[in-house]
């Protein structure tokens, strides 16, 4: 991923929560090597058909070699975007989609709806903007 030095939606950028990374082996290849993933909170606007919508959930990435605890690394090691990120929660202003626990709802709705109310803003507690966009920032 590319730390970004604006925000434009159009690139489908990611605000992260750098303490979150999560790192677990997951599998053993055929010739006995391990392989990871490693997993980040994150959160993003999206817009479609005009209705932006704020978004959290985490960024996933399988790594290969030693596991990287640094968020950085991580981020920089992280180039596959075909899946973005892992969307839990989403708000449209209206109506939210997710999660069935109310206390996760909550959780996800205290920096939901700041979020959208405020956008472009990046919640506290979040560091952005990263994206797998490449060419001209």
């Amino acid at each position: 991923m590319i730390r970004e030095t604006k925000f434009l939606i159009s690139r489908r950028p990611y605000a992260v929560d750098l303490d979150s990374l999560r790192v677990q082996e997951t599998h053993t290849r055929q010739d006995g090597s391990p392989y990871y993933v490693a997993r980040i909170d994150a959160v993003w606007y999206r817009r479609k058909q005009g209705v932006t919508t704020a978004h959290i959930g985490t960024l996933w990435d399988f790594q290969d070699g030693e596991p990287t605890s640094d968020p950085a690394e991580f981020l920089a090691r992280h180039d596959d975007g075909r899946y973005g990120g892992d969307c839990d929660g989403r708000w449209d202003g209206e109506g939210y989609w997710g999660a069935q626990r109310p206390e996760t709802i909550d959780a996800h709705l205290a920096i939901l709806r700041p979020m959208l109310a405020n956008f472009p803003a990046i919640p506290d507690g979040y560091e952005g903007w990263f994206s797998f966009a490449t060419g001209a920032r």
